[in-house]
């Protein structure tokens, strides 16, 4: 059989490791989405990607209008403009985000300056 006195051994040495181990890690701190900071590539293609959204949802709901009254062009191209407009909108709404947060950060390191 087994000698007793090894396995004690191996459960004390596996006993240090798990310790010496606990002591090593780091928990992650979690990093809310707002605090993350974004290049200008991610920032434009966010902006591309909601106008290309609001042009792609105005023109399904123009199609699909237009298929279920028979009147093809009429509410593909209203819905179109629609679809642009909800997408300008959004996109500048994005944009004003991201203004106030890089004015809100230059403000903070600008009071960090002067030691007030």
């Amino acid at each position: 059989m087994s000698d007793p006195h090894l396995a004690d051994d191996r459960k004390a040495r596996l006993l240090a490791l798990d310790v010496k181990l606990a002591a090593k890690r780091v928990p992650e701190q979690v990093k809310d989405h707002s605090e993350e900071h974004y290049s200008q590539a991610q920032l434009a293609w966010r902006m591309v990607i909601e106008l290309v959204a609001g042009l792609g949802i105005g023109f399904g709901i123009g199609y699909g209008l237009d298929t279920l009254f028979g009147t093809m062009p009429i509410f593909l191209v209203l819905f179109i403009f629609f679809g642009l407009a909800a997408g300008v909108k959004t996109m500048m709404r994005s944009a004003n985000e991201v203004q106030r947060k890089q004015l809100a950060a230059a403000n903070k390191d600008e009071g960090d300056t002067r030691g007030d």
